[in-house]
């Protein structure tokens, strides 16, 4: 038996990662557009000890990743996590023989479209759309550069899929220690997705603009404490603050790691956003939001900055605090005229 389902098409975000890719081509699948759903919410939340070495980790998603994503859309998704390695493919190959594109996590050691084929290993997500049976073979999604869609081997995939996701060398970073187990994901789409229109838009933004200036989070509505819950714009200069501070000390290895993949997550949602806005400017001829969209895109990059003075920190963190300090007076400084001119917008 074959099946391979034809509405499978790639999609990604230059400066996503692939949680945004792999939930932007099952999106599509729906009948979705990736960049209305994923583009909509821009905040900042985090709470201390929450933190999983996954690249498709998302904070406040550990119950639904495609929930914590797009909070302001009807979707959400669910992990299932398979006893063993038949029953993990039996339930993938009949979603799929059911016509539902999954999602699942696999290792990049053990793929060989992936540049880290035997080489690194890190979590990763991309999407199952086939399956051909004589030719034991999967159907493979993942628009990732260099962007691959077709097949592999199911003993490949299988590999991948049970890999302990080891870390043997120093060139396995951030996203290991931590075993695959077979994990597959699949979403659920509302069927009352709200209109792309300007309303919408407005109704976004305000929400957007009032969590961040309130001090809490987008997904569960707790607000910044002072302590291990960071929200909103206060929770972010003090996440960053606290970041610099673990570094200046030099006795804290894990703040790289943790800074790393926070930061990462709020770069692509950053972006994403930003490219968002400059849609909706587009869209509906409005000057005012394509500024924005630049303004928020500065925040993004600011935050790809952060990502790079951490990563390169390792070694010696207490020489790098003070960069991260001086970054974050110049995103926190663009994010409150960002934060305005969106006030004003809306």
């Amino acid at each position: 038996m074959r099946v391979e389902l034809q509405d499978v098409r790639p999609w990604r975000h230059d400066l996503g990662h692939c949680l945004h890719a792999t939930m932007g081509v099952l999106l599509r699948a729906h009948g979705a557009d990736p960049l209305q759903v994923l583009g909509a919410a821009w905040g900042f939340g985090y709470r201390s000890g929450d933190l999983r070495r996954e690249e498709y980790y998302v904070p406040f998603g550990a119950g639904s990743l495609l929930g914590a994503m797009a909070p302001h859309h009807p979707v959400s998704s669910r992990w299932h996590r398979p006893p063993d390695p038949e029953t993990a493919w039996t339930q993938i190959r009949d979603a799929v023989g059911d016509g539902r594109a999954v999602a699942a996590a696999v290792d990049n050691f053990h793929l060989p479209f992936r540049p880290a084929y035997r080489d690194v290993h890190t979590n990763h997500l991309l999407t199952v759309y086939g399956f051909d049976d004589e030719r034991d073979e999967v159907l493979l999604a993942d628009p990732v550069p260099p962007r691959f869609q077709g097949a592999i081997t199911r003993d490949e995939f299988a590999a991948a899929r049970f890999s302990a996701n080891p870390e043997d060398h120093d060139r396995d970073l951030f996203f290991t220690r931590n075993p695959i187990d077979g994990r597959w994901l699949e979403i659920t789409v509302g069927p009352d997705l709200p209109a792309w229109d300007l309303d919408h838009v407005r109704t976004v933004i305000t929400a957007n603009v009032a969590a961040l200036e309130g001090d809490r989070t987008l997904w569960d509505g707790y607000a910044d404490d002072g302590a291990g819950l960071f929200g909103g714009r206060r929770g972010t200069a003090r996440f960053l603050d606290a970041a610099a501070a673990r570094m200046r000390r030099g006795d804290d290895p894990e703040v790289v790691d943790e800074t790393f993949v926070v930061a990462g997550t709020v770069l692509a949602e950053t972006g994403v956003h930003a490219d968002w806005l400059a849609a909706a400017g587009d869209a509906f001829a409005r000057p005012e939001l394509t500024e924005a969209a630049r303004l928020v895109e500065r925040v993004a990059h600011h935050w790809s900055a952060v990502r790079i003075i951490v990563a390169n920190a390792r070694a010696d963190t207490a020489a790098a605090a003070g960069e991260l300090e001086d970054r974050t007076v110049a995103l926190l400084a663009d994010l409150d005229r960002a934060l305005d001119l969106l006030a004003r917008a809306v």
